[in-house]
């Protein structure tokens, strides 16, 4: 399959061609995120690394097509439309969700024999530790308050109800996924695990995020950032150096 075939797929975002690029980081959403959260990663790293991004069904640009609300089926599809693009070695990066998500890819991968430069699981707990419950199941403005508590909602969206109708779903059905989630024992990852995390995560302990050394069997790293669930915005830098670090680039 061609580069040019493969960049059609609705489930990948490549912000900047990096053609001299060695290697590349695969980055996946949050809850209610999409691709472009992980743009200002994107520049950062880019020429030295290509960033390419997964974007979920029922946001932004596909916000017609069906959310997926199973997480089984969000990682295989996320998986399929990924395997074109291991041409060259990669790592993932999940951010709350999408760790969970880049996680079960890095197993499936790592089980088809293509075996990632690393996975950096950011602001999530370990897929060993009890999953949270509950927020899928709360009514839309307790919902709203919830994400607006984690400081990653633009508080403009609460005021657009237009804008809240097409998010809603999405956000919704995410949650539907995460906490439909139970961690299946299987072999660890043989590729290195980073555990990135913020210090005021009122969603993700020191301990649920230094857990990710259980489902790691060679090497294992935790990094503590000053913030909240969404620190990764506030430390663009720092996050680019730890991956720069894993690809060894």
């Amino acid at each position: 399959m061609t580069t040019n075939t493969v960049q059609q797929s609705p489930w990948i975002r490549r912000f900047r061609e990096a053609p001299q690029a060695s290697v590349r980081l695969v980055c996946l959403p949050h809850a209610g995120g999409s691709a472009t959260f992980f743009f200002p990663l994107a520049e950062e790293l880019t020429p030295q690394v290509e960033v390419i991004a997964i974007q979920y069904p029922g946001r932004q640009d596909r916000y017609r097509e069906p959310c997926v609300n199973d997480m089984t089926e969000l990682v295989e599809q996320s998986l399929e439309a990924l395997l074109p693009w291991t041409d060259r070695p990669l790592a993932l990066l999940g951010h709350s969700m999408g760790a969970t998500v880049a996680f079960e890819v890095a197993r499936r991968m790592e089980a088809k024999g293509i075996v990632p430069r690393g996975l950096l699981a950011s602001g999530r707990r370990a897929p060993t530790c009890a999953p949270g419950t509950g927020i899928a199941a709360l009514d839309d403005h307790s919902l709203l308050a919830e994400l607006e508590l984690l400081h990653g909602t633009d508080a403009r969206l609460f005021e657009d109800e237009e804008l809240l109708g097409m998010v809603m779903p999405a956000i919704r059905s995410d949650y539907e996924a995460l906490e439909g989630y139970r961690y299946q024992p299987g072999p660890a990852l043989t590729c290195p695990v980073v555990a990135l995390t913020g210090d005021n995560d009122r969603r993700v302990s020191l301990d649920q995020a230094r857990a990710w050394s259980d489902v790691a069997d060679t090497a294992f790293d935790l990094r503590v950032f000053g913030g909240g669930h969404f620190f990764l915005g506030e430390h663009t830098a720092e996050v680019a150096d730890v991956v720069r670090g894993v690809l060894g680039c």
